[in-house]
């Protein structure tokens, strides 16, 4: 055991206690996306698994985690347990108006399953289905409940604990955070803590490695980083159909190389404050009042400066998105940590999961401080903010209506301007308006019905009629029935083709000689063979083929 012996005999001197850790996150063999997300350092441990698949679970996940992190440190003025629950609270909130902002991630959620360590506790803080297991003077035993239904069903006797695995609900959580209670219900403890002992923090995606094997890894491996890739690997080569995520954390005492790399302050005060003014500047000077609102909840609209005062322009209206992402890479830079999943990918891209400038002001914070009159004006302007936006949104939808109204009526109009011919009662028919149909409604309706039988004409000119021949007006489809009745077709007779006659030849083809025609007197000499007759001209008209 390191520890300072002072002279004289006197009790060693205790060290402070840090964390060793080690983290891994992988998609799995199944999932298109990684919606599990961790942090470790010294001093705070937290893994996330969110859900609402496509709608968001890695955002909820993410925005958790990066909220959390910057509790990793030792020093409180006040308990760290109500710190670290007042903290997991706050960011169950923020995933509300992360909703309220875009409606397409309703439905998100997270769990969360933490530990903090501060001033020789550790203090625990668990929703969901994630687990903490401890192995602790050869004990390893699992900490965190499940907030599943099956785990209801055991409380209550209803379940044997061996058919919890099988049972078709055993992913039906019953406590989660997101956007469904304002309120979530926590389990927090607050636990003494030895050198040497070992957590796993885990997402559920571990629970298809059999819990033995979990256990004998723990036990058995020694170095962390190696229990880690083993437990992972030992999910991947199971089928993994979830994400897994698992963080292998080891208490021990500090030692003089820790204490040189020791994190430094999250944010120094000048830079703190800078970011604050660029943010208020940010959202205060932003062009569109409409985007603003959108941008940042209601609560933050208060002016921060007297509304004489003109703030400085901005040009860039992601600009609290950008403090907040460059306020979070101080952080990450400022201590010894992993990060790991939909997080260290929010991290690295930039895509930090924001509430504009208040996020930035929180995640620059130390100590989350929570104001008593924040709410009460939150209210307020939620309850008046929605009623000028209602009446715009109400505007738009109307005059879309009138527009689409007008539109419908024009065609419809243009519609009876048009006529075609058709059959009707196996006869040929004038119709006013075109052939086709709106839904339930017909575009036509019948003009005259004519004496010409289908039957009557010809095969083609029949199917034309039946397929409907188009006319320019009612004068036009008139001169198509005259045709009809005339010639059996469609075409006038002046459209039918003709073509000119050949020239005939001078004598007759050898082919078909011409025989002399006797004559009545025998003396007389034989008639010449008479020329051959020309050609008659052939006229082939549409329908008559």
């Amino acid at each position: 055991m390191a520890a300072d012996i002072p002279a004289g005999g006197a009790t060693p001197v205790q060290r402070p206690l840090i964390m060793r850790y080690a983290a891994r996150s992988d998609v799995g063999r199944i999932r298109a996306k990684n919606d599990d997300s961790a942090y470790v350092g010294r001093h705070l441990a937290v893994v996330a698994d969110g859900m609402g698949g496509h709608a968001g679970g890695d955002v909820a996940s993410a925005a958790t985690v990066l909220d959390m992190l910057h509790l990793d440190h030792g020093d409180y003025d006040g308990d760290a347990g109500t710190v670290l629950a007042d903290e997991i609270q706050t960011a169950n909130s923020l995933l509300s108006e992360l909703v309220h902002i875009n409606p397409k991630l309703a439905g998100m959620g997270t769990t969360v399953t933490s530990l903090l360590l501060a001033e020789g506790k550790l203090h625990f803080a668990h929703i969901g289905d994630s687990r903490a297991y401890r192995l602790r003077d050869g004990e390893f035993e699992q900490v965190s409940v499940d907030h599943t239904f099956v785990q209801r069903l055991i409380d209550e006797g209803r379940l044997r604990p061996e058919e919890a695995e099988t049972h078709p609900h055993k992913n039906v959580l019953m406590r989660v955070l997101g956007d469904v209670d304002a309120s979530p219900e926590l389990d927090l403890d607050t636990l003494d803590v030895k050198p040497g002992e070992r957590w796993l923090l885990c997402s559920d995606g571990l629970n298809y490695v059999a819990g033995h094997v979990v256990e004998r890894t723990v036990r058995e491996t020694k170095d962390l980083r190696e229990c880690v890739e083993t437990l992972v690997n030992l999910t991947l080569e199971a089928g993994s159909p979830d994400n897994v995520t698992v963080v292998m954390v080891e208490i021990t005492e500090e030692t003089s190389d820790d204490v040189s790399t020791a994190a430094v302050d999250i944010i120094p005060s000048q830079l703190l404050t800078e970011a604050l003014a660029a943010a208020s500047d940010a959202t205060s000077a932003s062009p569109d009042p409409e985007a603003a609102d959108d941008e940042k909840p209601a609560a933050d609209k208060a002016p921060e400066k007297p509304a004489a005062a003109e703030p400085p322009p901005s040009t860039d209206p992601h600009l609290g998105e950008h403090l907040s992402a460059e306020v979070l890479r101080q952080e990450l830079a400022s201590r010894p940590h992993e990060l790991v999943g939909a997080a260290a990918t929010a991290a690295e891209s930039g895509s930090i999961p924001t509430i504009a400038g208040r996020t930035v002001a929180r995640r620059a914070a130390t100590v989350l401080t929570h104001k008593a009159d924040a709410p009460v004006a939150e209210a307020d302007d939620l309850l008046g903010q929605p009623k000028p936006r209602r009446w715009v949104t109400m505007s738009i939808a109307a005059s879309v209506l009138v527009v689409l109204t007008l539109g419908l009526w024009l065609g419809y109009a243009w519609t009876q301007t048009r006529y075609y011919i058709g059959e009707y009662d196996s006869r040929v028919a004038i119709y006013n308006g075109v052939s086709q149909r709106l839904g339930p409604l017909q575009l036509s309706t019948l003009e005259a019905v004519t004496e010409i039988r289908m039957d009557s004409l010809p095969q083609f000119s029949q199917q034309r009629v039946r397929q409907t021949v188009p006319a320019r007006d009612l004068y036009d489809a008139q001169r198509i029935v005259k045709n009809l009745e005339g010639t059996g077709t469609i075409a006038p007779p002046d459209e039918c083709l003709t073509p000119s006659p050949t020239p005939a030849p001078t004598t007759a083809p050898a082919a078909t000689p011409t025989a002399p025609v006797p004559s009545p007197d025998p003396s007389a000499p034989a008639a010449a063979p008479a020329p051959a007759a020309s050609p008659t001209p052939t006229t082939v008209c549409e329908g008559g083929q």
